[in-house]
């Protein structure tokens, strides 16, 4: 009778006749495991637009899928011990398909709302990002298992063999998703490419099991395939951040409407850097200006410097070296090669002898740089949701001082909130590497009472304090270069970051609300 449950066969026994073809079984193992590790890398690029890409969105997204897959295995082991597993094979795929797609326009709309790096939205998203479709599809692999046991002789090899085929699976689609896709196609395409595919193996797999069996088994409600058009429907209409998804972040260009000339490159959920398309010498951030008065304030003005540059974005600084010091050598690294693209495309950047972008972790970056050649290093690679920790390490700024000339400088823009333990952290890193450090900052950063941008300043050789102080007010800024007690008193017990410790993530108090 279809619907009841099958008793185990006995040792030596044949197969169950509604047992799937073997290849069959090895497809849905591998495509179902397969598919929550796609959604897992993928989920992870859908919501950090809105909550920046940290240890805490890693862990979270990781850290939910793992729950997934263990709810979905235990349930789904269970439930295949007390109802015929081919009544439910089919509709799981197709369910767990579904939401695959519905988690994109589900993230989409929900991070218009929770956007910020708190604890809550971070673990909120990343929640809706996974948990549903993949503890549905986890509970796949040990319904196969089940159905296709013959013997309790044979159980070992059955569980091992199926188990091994969904590890592959997993594997397989970690490597394709992270080598591959990401750089061929959008999270977009992605999540509904592999939930599109899941619903129709699973559609097929239904139709497969019912000429093999009778009394409707492996029938697939209707309503799971609607489900999974008005996701794709969703999909198209839901409304995202991007102008273009790149290796990193999630990117776009926007016009300045007070400045014709004007353009805002957006990372994620910041403005990252601000270019005037007309005027390289227009610097409309602040911390952009501090840094500007920084290198104003080397002597003798309008010499010719060699500059390398720790992160790229809309090469800002760059092209204001170019054009207040002729004659200047710019060596931009910058990580993502989608930032880049968008640079020549709509930020009218022009590569030359003089102003070069290698595109490359700018810790890999430094190490190639040779020693002693470089007046200026600028570090300028920190967001205020993100901070690649590598490069605030004791090994990193040694790097940097081996780059830099005994008279060279190196400049970091900083962002941290109350209580500012990352940027206090940093500044005692570097005063372990370098004899003399420098910050400069609003008064109420330094007192304590606010946060955003700072900016570091380091060198073998003193620093002209005094210059830098004129430079930033013909900068037209209101900030503070503190130094000495002032500064020992402001860094206190903070510790130093090293290779084997920096705890970048969980030091930055990140902003209250998105800005730079």
């Amino acid at each position: 009778m279809a619907g009841t449950e099958e008793a185990t066969p006995a040792v030596g026994q044949a197969p169950p006749s509604g047992a799937l073809p073997g290849w069959v079984a090895v497809v849905v193992t591998f495509l179902t495991s397969g598919a929550v590790l796609v959604l897992e890398i993928a989920g992870l690029r859908l919501i950090a637009p809105y909550v920046g890409i940290t240890l805490q969105t890693n862990t979270a997204i990781i850290g939910f899928a793992l729950a997934a897959i263990a709810i979905g295995a235990w349930s789904g082991g269970a439930v295949a011990d007390r109802t015929d597993p081919r009544r439910l094979i089919a509709p799981l795929m197709v369910a767990g398909g579904a939401l695959v797609v519905a988690v994109l326009p589900l993230v989409r709309f929900a991070g218009s709302v929770l956007t910020g790096a708190d604890a809550g939205s971070v673990l909120l998203l990343a929640a809706i990002a996974v948990v549903v479709p993949a503890a549905l599809l986890s509970a796949v692999p040990p319904m196969v298992v089940k159905l296709q046991l013959a013997s309790l002789e044979e159980t070992g090899s059955v569980v091992g063999r199926l188990s091994g085929i969904g590890t592959l699976g997993g594997i397989a689609a970690t490597f394709l998703t992270g080598f591959l896709l990401i750089a061929v196609f959008p999270t977009s395409g992605i999540l509904v490419g592999t939930g599109l595919v899941t619903v129709l193996a699973g559609g097929a797999v239904g139709v497969l099991l019912r000429r093999r069996s009778s009394g409707g088994t492996g029938r697939v409600p209707v309503g799971l395939f609607l489900l999974a058009l008005v996701g794709s429907l969703l999909a198209a209409v839901a409304p995202t951040p991007c102008q273009a998804e790149t290796a990193y972040h999630c990117a776009r260009v926007v016009a300045d409407p007070e400045r014709e000339t004007g353009r805002v490159l957006l990372l994620d959920t910041l403005r990252h850097s601000y270019v005037d398309l007309a005027d390289p010498t227009h610097l409309e951030f602040e911390y952009v200006r501090a840094i500007a008065a920084v290198t104003d304030a080397m002597a003798p003005a309008g010499q010719p410097l060699s500059a390398l540059h720790l992160g790229g974005g809309g090469l800002t600084l760059p092209r204001y070296l170019a054009e207040v010091r002729p004659g200047t050598s710019s060596l931009v690294l910058e990580v993502d090669p989608g930032v880049v693209a968008m640079d020549r495309e709509q930020l009218a950047l022009e590569e030359g002898d003089r102003l070069r972008v290698r595109v490359v972790d700018a810790r890999v970056g430094l190490d190639d740089e040779a020693a002693g050649e470089r007046d200026l290093v600028v570090g300028d690679a920190f967001g205020g949701l993100s901070v690649p920790w590598q490069l605030t390490t004791t090994e990193a700024l040694q790097l940097v001082d081996r780059a830099l000339t005994d008279d060279g400088r190196y400049v970091a823009n900083l962002i941290d909130h109350p209580p500012m333990g990352f940027v206090r952290a940093e500044l005692a890193t570097l005063q372990a590497v370098f004899p003399h450090v420098a910050l400069l900052a609003r008064e109420a950063v330094l007192a304590g009472e606010d946060g955003g941008n700072v900016v570091a300043v380091a060198s073998r050789s003193p620093l002209p304090t005094e210059a830098i102080a004129d430079a930033l007010r013909a900068q037209d800024l209101g900030w503070e270069v503190a130094e000495g007690q002032r500064l020992t008193r402001f860094v206190g017990d903070a510790r130093v970051l090293t290779d084997d410790a920096a705890p970048v993530d969980q030091l930055l108090t990140p902003y209250a609300a998105p800005g730079t």
